[in-house]
């Protein structure tokens, strides 16, 4: 019989024979980590399943010890009795199926089989290997909570549930992956969340046929999403903060968490939710407002500004007389386009550079690359100070998005507008313009909705929200209060 029939097959209540199937579906005998341990409760033959290192040693001892003083002559008569009244511990469930015990083992859960008993009981007492909670590194804030995600699903629920302490929050655990079993949870808000939105998002998870999620977080997000690959505009907010991806869940949206992963995916994102950041929300409303409208302007910037330059300098006679000095004063050896090309593959080389540097190492490489890069390129004659000038801003100012992935969507649409321009000079420009805003309108977040709600279906006071950071609404129990008090 094959194992997945086998997987199929209920628990039987003869313990020889379960340990034989135990032999056949996961292979004791060929895995060291995979632990059989043999005892005899009540005058019963018995045996725990376990995997090594993910129990927790003090734990297994004290089951193992309430278990060790059961007489004879008080061992109830089925399972269900075992567990209800010989069993002191907090999580504990009966498996009936063979499938359900061997994803409930590789998770980490103790499997308990005793001879004569149909099933076997469930006792969770898992323990992951994981980091202490931190501050992200990439979302870091000026004032706010300094806690993040871990890798550890559990741990992370927990961050969501101390700031949300509400009956109608949901969090459904979900498995992908035929090899794999990753965990899955879906949290979201009963009764804010759109409900067909929610089955719709359970269903395309719950129906997705792989062998694993391989990359986390990105593999789950290629499966949910497959139409328009070829657009770079992520479909999905990332964030590694509880406090944004709680704030997330109780404007109705859902928030996908993956095991092993120290981030959260949130559904449905547009551009604007994407361009938000925690320090918006930690300020007064007029700081907040004016952070939020920095960012938008700098990814305006950082879009059109080398293009427009090069358009600039190919027609140096539509450059008016108080901005002549953006024009280059020095010999050009090199074609502008391709300056302005390879000072893009040279920046994300400097990326890749800093990331696998060594940490100790980091600075003095970082001045060595800055001289040499720098000051020296310009003198070789290869790169023009203007060029390197405005590469250094763009490569700078991308940073202000804490989003990666439109960060380097704006890089590919600046490169096509780079290209087109060089190309078709005036007429390359407008192209690429739009066609940076056909890829932006016409893009869809993975609900289907709007990529730019807002503006389109257009909501008035949605869009004030969007553009303009406003106070939180809120009313007082005591409408007399603050009427000549402090609360005033």
């Amino acid at each position: 019989m094959s194992q997945n029939q086998e997987g199929q097959r209920p628990i039987g209540a003869s313990l020889e024979e379960n340990k034989e199937i135990c032999e056949q579906l996961l292979g004791i005998s060929k895995s060291f980590d995979l632990i059989c341990r043999d005892m005899e409760i009540g005058g019963k033959k018995s045996c725990f399943y376990f995997v090594d290192g993910f129990v927790k040693d003090e734990a297994m001892l004290k089951i193992m010890d309430s278990l060790y003083g059961i007489q004879e002559k008080d061992m109830p008569p089925d399972i269900g009795g075992l567990m209800t009244g010989k069993l002191p511990y907090v999580e504990v469930d009966i498996l009936t199926q063979w499938e359900d015990m061997k994803r409930n083992l590789f998770s980490g859960v103790l499997c308990l089989f005793v001879d004569g008993y149909e099933g076997c009981l469930a006792v969770d007492c898992r323990t992951y290997p994981a980091r202490g909670v931190e501050e992200p590194q990439k979302d870091k804030v000026l004032r706010g909570s300094r806690d993040g995600f871990v890798e550890t699903v559990v741990f992370n629920t927990a961050l969501i549930r101390r700031r949300i302490r509400d009956t109608n929050l949901r969090m459904e655990m979900l498995n992908v992956g035929r090899a794999s079993k990753t965990d899955v949870v879906m949290c979201y808000m009963e009764g804010r969340a759109n409900a067909q939105l929610v089955d719709n998002i359970r269903d395309r998870i719950c129906n997705i046929e792989v062998d694993a999620l391989t990359m986390n977080q990105e593999s789950l997000a290629e499966c949910l999403y497959r139409r328009k690959w070829y657009n770079p505009f992520p479909k999905f907010k990332y964030t590694e903060r509880p406090d944004t991806a709680s704030a997330c869940i109780l404007e109705g949206n859902i928030v996908l968490l993956v095991d092993t992963s120290p981030s959260a995916m949130v559904i449905p994102t547009s551009i604007f939710d994407i361009i938000e950041e925690a320090d918006d929300y930690y300020f007064p409303p007029i700081t907040g407002t004016y952070l939020r409208g920095a960012r938008f302007f700098i990814a305006f910037i950082t879009l059109f500004m080398t293009p427009l330059f090069l358009l600039l300098m190919q027609n140096p006679q539509w450059i008016p007389e108080w901005l002549a000095f953006i024009q280059i004063q020095e010999t050009v050896n090199v074609p502008l386009i391709f300056q302005f090309l390879i000072l893009e593959i040279a920046v994300d080389g400097l990326k890749l550079a800093a990331l696998n540097t060594p940490s100790m190492l980091t600075t003095p490489l970082s001045i060595i690359a800055a001289l040499v890069l720098g000051e020296f390129s310009v003198n070789s004659g290869w790169f023009n100070s203007e060029v390197m000038l405005y590469m250094a801003f763009v490569a700078l100012a991308n940073y202000t998005q804490a989003s990666l992935e439109l960060g380097y969507a704006l890089k590919f649409m600046r490169v096509i507008l780079l290209v087109g321009t060089s190309l078709f000079n005036l007429w390359g420009f407008i192209g690429g313009t739009v066609l940076v805003t056909l890829a932006v309108c016409m893009n869809k977040t993975v609900a289907g909705y709007s990529y730019i709600y807002p503006l389109i279906p257009f909501k008035p006071k949605e869009c004030l929200r969007r553009f303009f950071r406003v106070r939180t609404p809120h009313t007082y129990k005591d409408e007399g209060r603050g009427e000549g008090g402090s609360g005033s």
